[in-house]
């Protein structure tokens, strides 16, 4: 098990949270298997960018993102150098601090600002 820190989020993880993820799932998953209920629009086929998040610490062990992720988070709100797909970015044996964005681009579209 690896442990990911959440920063807090203002909807859907507002006190912030540690977790115990399995290694070789995914964030998101993980996400979801310990309460965290982050979007994912198209059910982590790599088709949207709901899970977008921000990796603060840890980015570099994760395994590089392919090209069509690349080209989702091109429309990600709030893209940073270390953003990721939360469904495509595979926890291993190191720790990660990750930030889920204040808005996904379905919340932006919705007026939830």
């Amino acid at each position: 098990m690896t442990q990911i820190i959440v920063l807090p989020h203002l909807e859907i993880c507002p006190e912030g949270a540690v977790i115990e993820a399995k290694e070789g799932v995914s964030i998101c998953q993980n996400l979801i298997d310990n309460e965290i209920y982050i979007e994912h629009a198209c059910e982590m086929s790599c088709a949207c960018t709901t899970c977008h998040v921000v990796v603060r610490e840890g980015f570099e062990s994760l395994p590089p993102s392919e090209e069509e992720e690349d080209d989702l988070l091109d429309k990600a709100w709030g893209l940073e150098p270390n953003s990721r797909l939360s469904c495509q970015a595979i926890v291993g044996d190191t720790p990660l601090v990750i930030e889920i964005p204040r808005y996904s681009i379905n919340m932006a579209k919705e007026g939830k600002r």
